[in-house]
C-alpha cells in the first residue's frame, strides 16, 4: 500500500482550508520549515504522521519541537530534509556533505518560496522544494507537493497550486 505524502513549506504562521483539504488525503505531512507559529502544526488534520524542521523565522518554541535536520526512511525511500538547502548544483553550506554522508534518494528544503523538483545527477538524488503555502514573501503562486511512496519509489508526483498569494 503506497504512503501518500503532502509536502509543504514556508507557512509563515498561515494555514487555510485549501491546504487542509489536500492534506486530508495523505498519510504523512512533511513541513520543510518557516512554520511561523505552532498553531499551524496543531491545525493539521489528525491521524497523520507529521514530520517537520524549523526554519530561519521560527522562534524557540518551534525550534524546541522540530529539529534543523531530519533524516528518515519511508517505504524504502531515504529522505534528508532541512529548511535552507540552496539548490543544485549550488547547495547551502554543509548540504553537499550531508547528502554524501546520508545518501538520500530525496533531498527536501524550503526557504526560496519557489517550487522546484529536479534530479541532481551529481548527488544522485531528487531535489524537492514545495514552494510556499503562506502569504508572506514574493512568490506569486502558493504551492505544495503531493506524491506517493511505494517500494522504494516516488510515484504520482504533482504540484498543487493553492491560489495566488494575497488572495484568500
Amino acid at each position: 500500500m503506497p504512503q501518500k505524502i503532502g509536502l509543504i513549506s514556508d507557512s509563515h504562521s498561515y494555514m487555510d482550508h485549501t491546504v487542509l483539504k489536500y492534506l486530508q488525503e495523505v498519510d504523512e505531512i512533511w513541513h520543510a520549515g518557516d512554520i511561523g507559529d505552532l498553531s499551524v502544526m496543531e491545525a493539521l488534520p489528525g491521524g497523520k504522521v507529521i514530520r517537520g524542521v524549523f526554519g530561519n523565522i521560527d522562534n524557540q518554541a518551534v525550534q524546541d519541537k522540530f529539529p534543523e535536520w531530519l533524516e528518515f526512511e519511508v517505504e524504502g525511500v531515504k529522505v534528508l530534509m532541512t529548511h535552507i538547502g540552496g539548490k543544485p548544483p549550488r547547495y547551502a553550506k554543509g548540504v553537499k556533505d550531508r547528502i554524501k554522508k546520508f545518501k538520500p534518494q530525496v533531498f527536501i528544503c524550503g526557504h526560496s518560496h519557489i517550487c522546484k523538483v529536479e534530479f541532481d545527477q551529481e548527488s544522485n538524488c531528487l531535489y524537492m522544494n514545495p514552494g510556499a503555502i503562506g502569504q508572506q514573501g514574493f512568490h506569486p503562486m502558493r504551492t505544495m507537493l503531493m506524491f506517493d511512496l511505494e517500494l522504494g519509489k516516488i510515484q504520482n508526483l504533482r504540484v498543487i497550486e493553492l491560489g495566488r498569494r494575497g488572495l484568500v
